[in-house]
């Protein structure tokens, strides 16, 4: 019955995938739902709609990271370029993540420990939320468990070193997935060293041979980058995730404090939990139990993907929810073997009473966040599909130049209408360079226009404002507004030296706000 409901649960992940985000959820002010699928994907959506994956000079991701948008250019051969196949797509890997994460957790512990897992898990709106994304972090996920999996059994494999191998290309496959894996190698390297720990001459085979094939394997990406033109746009993904450092030099410790407390955002009960039984272990050193738990090689390298995790985004100063989809898993395995830690305590000692009342915390949080999770199942919204699928009816019923939308979330509405796209914030071309190559007719933003961003379009164009759609909940990003871009007179450009062209210019028709 347990797995029963286990799969029920699994399988609503799949249902209504063309549906928004959950709208008023608290996660609301994440921007993955309005870019990210389409940024990610855009090389595949491209190939398969206009016959080439490649736009120089716009956001070129793949080159990064192309692992994601592969999977889905082989996809859309048998389903069609659809958001919903996508994000299908996703789920496929959100049910591998489960399977992967059965077999981990029963290396070192009994069935009901896995499947306790697996039910905060598939009961966590959060994962609900953000596993019907195609994004990153699910894929990501799904490579690091796979490499844990082989880790934490090498030392009884009868060839370890070619195990160790298929850890250092999977591990080449989560850096080319998203290059943030590298934080999560310390959590690699500890599933992998601890259980060779006696046998150090094996362990640190087992960790060149990794550590070669991935030096090898990457070497080759970069090589390829390198004789294909591409590296520009490899190093423009790292230009534009440097975030400027405030100038207190007590800002590592203010960052770190927000970073931990985005933990939250995964869970207000099994989060906290998690970290309570991290520090009852250390402190609890002396006891038996409570050692194993630490030395076990699981909870160890769950423990560090969280780190990472938090240390990355204390790097970053920029904390957002979606950075927490890898940890929400290793939060749940923690808790997991935590409960199991506590009730395996022989007899009715002070062990055995935290643990049922451990347990009784979690079992709160399931029925909580199972609550939750149908809710947002049965409450199905389709703002965005539909502002998209209308903002392209208007551009075909009301001609006006070059069918090409400039837009940030230009990407996301062609996985979802088809129309051509450029991003107007990201590329290794600066916009007004852009602009001259590729001459768009379109251009759409969310509630207000960037003043930046309306200098550079006054370089050549005056924007008369023709159509809104509402979509999503944000207050600051719930309505697309359409605007047509017209070349001023005979082609001539405007030079933002000479006059201000951050505010509305004679021939504008804008009502939005400029800020």
């Amino acid at each position: 019955m347990w797995v029963v409901a286990l799969g029920c649960f699994a399988a609503i992940h799949a249902l209504n995938l063309s549906a928004d985000f959950p709208n008023h959820s608290p996660w609301a002010a994440d921007w993955a739902k309005y870019t990210d699928e389409g940024w990610y994907g855009n090389a595949a959506v491209r190939a398969h709609l206009f016959g080439n994956w490649y736009i120089p000079g716009d956001f070129n991701l793949a080159a990064a990271v192309p692992v994601w948008p592969f999977l889905e250019w082989v996809l859309f051969f048998f389903t069609g370029v659809t958001v919903e196949a996508a994000r299908g797509l996703a789920v496929g890997v959100f049910f591998l993540n489960l399977a992967l994460s059965y077999l981990l957790l029963r290396r070192s512990g009994p069935r009901w420990m896995a499947l306790l897992a697996l039910t905060l898990a598939v009961t966590s709106p959060f994962l609900f939320a953000f596993s019907r994304l195609a994004i990153l972090e699910p894929l990501l996920t799904a490579f690091l468990l796979a490499a844990l999996n082989l880790a934490v059994r090498v030392g009884g494999m009868r060839r370890p070193l070619r195990a160790s191998v298929g850890i250092g290309l999977l591990f080449t496959l989560m850096v080319l997935t998203k290059t943030t894996a590298v934080f999560l190698l310390p959590a690699l390297g500890w599933a992998l060293l601890l259980p060779l720990w006696r046998n150090r001459k094996l362990a640190w085979r087992c960790a060149a041979a990794a550590g070669g094939t991935f030096a090898v394997a990457f070497g080759g990406w970069m090589a390829l980058l390198l004789a294909t033109g591409l590296f520009a746009d490899y190093n423009y993904y790292f230009f534009i995730n440097k975030y400027i450092k405030p100038p207190e030099f007590y800002w590592p410790a203010l960052s770190l404090w927000w970073s931990l407390r985005g933990c939250l955002w995964v869970d207000h009960i099994l989060a906290p939990l998690a970290g309570l039984a991290v520090a009852g272990a250390a402190l609890g050193w002396r006891s038996r139990r409570a050692r194993a738990l630490l030395l076990d090689p699981v909870f160890g390298a769950s423990a560090l993907v969280v780190a990472g995790c938090v240390f990355f985004m204390t790097y970053q100063n920029h904390p957002q929810p979606r950075y927490y989809t890898v940890a929400a898993f290793f939060c749940f395995f923690m808790v997991a073997q935590a409960a199991h830690a506590l009730l395996g305590q022989e007899g009715g000692g002070l062990a055995r009473r935290l643990g049922w009342a451990f347990a009784g915390l979690t079992a709160l949080a399931a029925g909580l966040n199972g609550a939750a999770t149908l809710n947002y199942a049965a409450h199905p919204e389709y703002t965005f599909v539909d502002a998209a699928g209308r903002l392209a009816q208007y551009m075909d019923q009301h001609p006006n130049g070059k069918r090409l939308l400039l837009s940030i979330s230009g990407d996301e509405i062609t996985l979802v209408s088809h129309v051509p796209s450029l991003c107007d914030d990201f590329g290794t071309l600066d916009l007004v360079s852009k602009l001259g190559r590729y001459q768009p007719g379109w251009f759409a933003t969310w509630n207000d226009i960037d003043p930046g961003t309306l200098e550079d379009l006054h370089s050549r164009y005056s924007l008369e404002q023709v159509a809104s759609f509402r979509a999503f909940d944000h207050p600051e990003r719930n309505v697309l507004v359409l605007f047509k871009l017209h070349p001023w007179p005979d082609g001539r450009l405007r030079d933002p030296s000479a006059e201000n062209l951050q505010v509305p210019l004679p021939g504008d028709r804008i009502e939005i706000p400029i800020e």
